[in-house]
């Protein structure tokens, strides 16, 4: 069983910020795949389903971000999940707009909510980071990431969540580098071909 974790915080007053682009895209592989219902467990909302033949359990913890580990602890004891089954999905920062990477294991890199879960779960679990770019300055960080999405955004953000959602099932598969790639290719989709010529016509 794979434990799928979207960071964010709960409550209409964020569900449109930067830093809860986790819950959306959990939100999202939760509606596309048909997986169950959200219903409360373990300090936060889980639903389930199966992708590439394997159990996903997803998590989104309602205990705010900065606790996130408390909630995602929770779960892996309960399930007896080890750390290379666990899959976080969250906002970074140092990624530009739209941007998609994928790693195993690592320290926080200033995130509290994956900070948390080192805390409570170790490193070495993996983490799939969703570019929301920086604001060129470490004063404004906290701003912008608790700063909703604007209109301009979505013509990144819709397809990066749907990306993510419809290539999931690379991921539970191992296949990394393709998941990435996948998403690129859904944010940034090459050009439409031009028509070919039609041949001309020998009026001789």
């Amino acid at each position: 069983m794979f434990l799928v974790v979207g960071l964010g915080n709960p409550g209409a007053k964020y569900a449109g910020n930067r830093h809860n682009i986790g819950f959306m895209a959990v939100d999202e592989i939760v509606l596309r795949h048909g997986f169950s219902s959200w219903r409360r467990k373990f300090q936060g909302e889980v639903s389930e389903g199966t992708l590439g033949g394997e159990k996903l359990l997803v998590l989104k913890p309602m205990t705010f971000m900065n606790d996130s580990g408390r909630s995602v602890g929770e779960a892996m004891r309960f399930h007896n999940i080890d750390p290379s089954q666990l899959i976080v999905l969250y906002d970074e920062l140092d990624l530009a707009e739209g941007k998609v990477r994928v790693k195993l294991g690592g320290g926080a890199a200033g995130h509290n909510g994956i900070r948390s879960i080192i805390a409570h779960c170790g490193p070495h679990f993996i983490r799939v980071r969703l570019g929301i770019g920086h604001p060129g300055d470490k004063n404004l960080v906290y701003p912008h990431v608790l700063s909703d999405f604007g209109k301009a955004d979505q013509v990144w953000l819709k397809p990066l969540i749907e990306g993510v959602a419809d290539h999931f099932p690379l991921l539970i598969e191992g296949q990394e580098a393709n998941f990435q790639s996948k998403v690129h290719l859904a944010v940034n989709p090459p050009p439409p071909k031009p028509p070919r010529d039609e041949k001309k016509k020998d009026d001789d």
